[in-house]
């Protein structure tokens, strides 16, 4: 879950690799460091806390090179401090290292090297990699990257890894092993390695995405040469990126999660582009076309996600079994492969990951693959492990997103998952035409809709104002509201640290409800449907036990608002598609209330934006 950059060529070295860490900052920022190479000298510098905090330490420094690596970290093994940040240097200061992931293994090769004299001054596994090189190198008298090919054969774990050397300072060595990496190729011969293309883009359109035991040696000399872990050269797929530089700045907001969050209209609207069509009553999904028969037929399909996602494969269930009646379990991903699932030849497993990057969503996939079943995956990252490893899928087309709270990938998610459930239905017929063309033309205004919901943000920010000190909250909703209760407490939980949960509405009664009292905030999704009765039932409960009520609701409801604290409003929809909206109001409140509690929003304590690490 940390971000590596790395640079070789003709131009300042550290410049280009600290503004690739800012970039990266999202994926892990308990420390930061860079390693350089100049004139025959390495130069190594490390520092506890934010990429700021590693600037402010290098002022004086000599950043001078045009070699350099540069790491943001999420601490696995090693407590967060100076001397556990990455890189990481060998014995004999010939070289450095940095990498992303967890060396199974690394206690016993740590034993075995303390036994041949070396010293370690970190916690890290890192460090026992980067020795174990060194090593290696010593008793073998090749050169450093066929060190590091012999020496990721004994390591077990998740890699990706940057190295540099004083012996040839002239290249960079670059691997991968189920955690991201990619190499930009410049157009003036220098290269560029990265754990996403965010800290290439502005340099360079032409990539190349690492598979799992390839490594890359990038020399300024001989180019870009790609082998396997056994030696075998192979030749480099170079593809074209299509992020565009702009999508990674905040734009005139305060953060990018208050960004990301008003870019839901566009987000929405660029995810079902191309593939609906209200007018014409069709809906086309190119990536899983030929699938759709065979999902059709399935016995059933798994869902498989971790946080956020899993919120949205919840959405997804309801949908594929009231729309197309095809039955849908949803597994948390990083549980799915422990309790040794039954999985057969004729399931359909659909992982849904933003990054396509989840470690625990990539390894239950492995397991579907080993088992027969047919793979199918929603991202929103081109080129990511999960869709290169899965049958087919589709991608959400959300455009980068910075904030680790996810916000727009959530509803970019459902948006796709609505258009396979729609897709399937009027495949299967289990949909009536009628239907069918009113879901079509509500779907395509929802876009508008969700602008109106963000068009009163200053009230949002009002009642945020009113439950900004709470110390616990509630989260009620019924049927496919209740995914987005779950969504809007996980939420109010990552960026405020305000101890926050869903419920089913109807489960409150059975134990939640003793913590309701004058201090408790309950936010209720309360919109107009087959439940809006029972829904209201509950709000009562919640009155009787004096809890402070803020209810979504259906523009024009009066029933509610003469019970509840607070209302908000959003525009009527199908009942399948008030997931889009009712998520809105929470995410403004989770980000107005963590504003105010002087949180750090984009970044929260302890999180890291892509999990690459189990």
């Amino acid at each position: 879950m940390c971000g590596i950059v790395a640079y070789i060529g003709k131009k300042d070295a550290y410049e280009i690799v600290v503004k690739g860490l800012k970039r990266l900052e999202y994926r892990g920022y308990d420390s930061a460091g860079v390693a350089l190479l100049t004139d025959g000298n390495l130069n190594l510098y490390k520092k506890q806390g934010k990429v700021a905090n590693l600037e402010e330490f290098t002022k004086d420094k000599d950043k001078s090179g045009r070699v350099g690596i540069g790491h943001t970290r999420w601490a696995t093994h090693g407590e967060p401090n100076d001397v556990n940040a990455h890189p990481h240097m060998s014995n004999n200061g010939e070289i450095a290292l940095i990498h992303n992931g967890i060396i199974e293994n690394y206690d016993s090769i740590k034993r075995e090297l303390l036994t041949k004299g070396y010293t370690f001054q970190s916690e890290t596994d890192t460090e026992v990699l980067t020795i174990l090189v060194e090593d290696i190198k010593k008793n073998t008298n090749g050169t450093y990257a066929e060190s590091l090919r012999l020496a990721l054969q004994q390591v077990v774990g998740a890699y990706a890894i940057v190295m540099i050397s004083k012996e040839n300072p002239r290249q960079l060595i670059a691997a991968r092993k189920s955690s991201p990496l990619v190499v930009g190729i410049g157009k003036d011969g220098d290269f560029f390695c990265a754990s996403d293309a965010t800290p290439i883009v502005e340099y360079t359109k032409k990539v190349v995405y690492l598979d799992d035991e390839e490594i890359a040696v990038l020399d300024l000399d001989d180019g870009l040469k790609l082998y396997s872990i056994d030696d075998v050269q192979k030749t480099p797929y170079i593809q074209e990126l299509e992020i565009k530089l702009e999508s990674l700045e905040k734009g005139g907001y305060d953060h990018f999660m208050l960004k990301e969050i008003h870019e839901q209209p566009r987000s929405i609207t660029d995810c079902f582009r191309g593939r609906l069509n209200a007018e014409e009553a069709w809906v086309s999904l190119g990536g899983i076309k030929e699938y759709e028969q065979k999902m059709i037929d399935a016995k059933r399909i798994i869902m498989i996600a971790c946080g956020t996602s899993w919120h949205a494969a919840l959405v997804g269930e309801y949908l594929f079994e009231d729309l197309a009646r095809i039955n849908v379990e949803v597994e948390y991903a990083s549980e799915f492969r422990y309790r040794n699932p039954i999985i057969n030849e004729d399931d359909i497993v659909i992982a849904i990951s933003q990054s396509g990057e989840t470690a625990d969503t990539l390894a239950a996939l492995e397991l579907a693959k080993s088992k027969g079943a047919t793979i199918l995956g929603i991202c929103n990252v081109v080129g990511s492990s999960i869709s290169r490893i899965t049958d087919a899928g589709s991608y959400t087309h959300a455009g980068p997103e910075i904030g680790v709270a996810s916000t727009k990938a959530f509803t970019a998610q459902v948006t796709v998952l609505t258009l396979m459930a729609l897709s399937l239905a009027k495949k299967k017929g289990s949909i009536s035409d009628t239907k069918f063309r009113t879901m079509l033309s509500e779907l395509e205004i929802i876009p508008q809709k969700v602008q109106e919901i963000l068009d009163i943000n200053d009230k949002i920010k009002t009642i945020s104002a009113e439950y900004k000190d709470a110390t616990n909250a509630l989260y009620l909703g019924r049927g496919s509201s209740f995914p987005v209760a779950l969504e809007g407490a996980l939420k109010l939980k990552e960026i405020s640290y305000i101890h926050a949960e869903g419920y089913p509405a109807a489960e409150m009664k059975h134990g939640p409800i003793a913590l309701i009292d004058e201090e408790m905030p309950v936010f209720v999704i309360a919109t107009q449907g087959p439940s809006y009765e029972k829904v209201v039932s509950n709000i009562q409960e919640v009155k009787a036990r004096k809890g402070k009520l803020i209810a979504i609701v259906t523009e024009g409801d009066e029933q509610v608002k003469e019970i509840a604290d607070h209302v908000i409003e959003i525009p009527e929809a199908d009942e399948h598609l008030i997931p889009l909206l009712a998520t809105i109001p929470f995410q403004l409140l989770s980000y107005h209330i963590a504003v105010m509690r002087n949180c750090n929003v984009d970044q929260p304590r302890n999180l890291a934006k892509s999990v690459t690490v189990e």
